[in-house]
């Protein structure tokens, strides 16, 4: 069964260029990781402070990995302080 991954960042007013930097430098590795299926970056068209990741995982188990892997751990950090919120994660599945 595939575990489908909704996350929702966003970025405090003016510090959207810098949160998209950090989000960026995670899809390469991400989707190096195995039981990545897709990890896709989008950006809202009507608030530039918006991002969503759309993820497909193979197994939880690859998910939980992903969440504690090095550059994961990093971008967080790097985007502690440039959030308005903290990201909002769904996990879903097809039905």
């Amino acid at each position: 069964m595939t575990v489908t991954v909704l996350a929702l960042v966003k970025a405090l007013k003016g510090k959207e260029v810098e949160v998209k930097r950090n989000l960026i430098s995670q899809v390469e590795p991400t989707r190096a990781e195995v039981g990545c299926i897709n990890y896709d970056l989008h950006q809202s068209t009507e608030n530039p402070c918006e991002f969503m990741f759309y993820e497909n995982w193979t197994t939880t188990d690859s998910l939980k990995a992903h969440s504690q892997s090095p550059h994961i751990l990093a971008s967080r950090e790097n985007n502690k302080s440039l959030l308005e919120q903290p990201t909002e994660i769904s996990i879903w599945e097809a039905v």
